[in-house]
């Protein structure tokens, strides 16, 4: 889901032989690839988008994540985990989706779990596919992966990739800004909820290169999607 959003498509069958979705590598950027190498057609419509309009937000203990309005589309995420690997000066990313890129900033993000609870689950037969290859794995003082993070604040930017998924079960891509606090899916998904329950926080706009209003957005959200047509991604 968030390899859709990010490349900019709302319109897809998807069909999966099995019981869940390939892990791949635990990142986004193999669906990226495959995406590309499959090609991405425009449609005679307009683009939909859900506005934010008023500020709604979902808490759980003192964790949070909040919908504010916003020009553009940005998600500010920060962790916190009572763990020596998780430094606090690489807790937090802010990306704007309609100026950084998602190929370069966050796709090649994996998952990522602790020894114990990965052990704890293969005693319960699950997992059984999870591996080094495809998640970082910590221990009880640092990370077991002989190649260590493909990004320095790798953690944080999952948890973004992973929300950018979250949100867009919505439906339709967001114009506003989402800010999360050790949030996970879970309390995303309560907050979309939220946001679907309350009519009044949102409108679904249009943005149209011919109106001086929505212009600058709508050259902004396409030179975004550009990147996917013309980009040497890094494996």
């Amino acid at each position: 889901m968030s390899a859709l959003c990010a490349s900019g498509i709302d319109n897809i069958t998807i069909e999966v032989s099995g019981s869940e979705i390939p892990i791949m590598d635990g990142s986004a950027i193999t669906f990226i690839h495959l995406i590309k190498s499959a090609g991405i057609v425009d449609q005679q419509a307009p683009k939909e988008f859900i506005r934010i309009k008023k500020t709604i937000e979902a808490r759980q203990e003192d964790k949070f994540a909040i919908f504010e309005p916003h020009k553009g589309f940005v998600i500010d995420f920060t962790i916190d985990f009572p763990h020596p690997v998780f430094k606090t000066e690489d807790s937090h990313v802010s990306i704007d989706f309609f100026q950084d890129s998602y190929v370069q900033d966050i796709s090649r993000a994996r998952t990522f779990g602790f020894m114990q609870e990965v052990e704890a689950l293969r005693s319960n037969g699950l997992a059984r596919g999870g591996s080094l290859d495809n998640a970082i794995v910590v221990d009880e003082y640092k990370i077991i992966n002989k190649d260590g993070l493909r990004y320095k604040d790798e953690f944080v930017r999952h948890k973004i990739l992973d929300a950018m998924g979250d949100l867009f079960m919505l439906g339709k891509p967001l114009l506003g800004k989402f800010t999360a606090f050790k949030s996970g899916h879970e309390l995303n998904n309560k907050l979309i909820r939220k946001l679907a329950e309350n009519p009044d926080t949102w409108e679904v706009v249009t943005l149209d290169l011919e109106n001086d209003d929505t212009a600058h957005l709508a050259k902004q959200y396409l030179d975004s999607k550009f990147e996917y047509e013309s980009a040497d991604y890094i494996t």
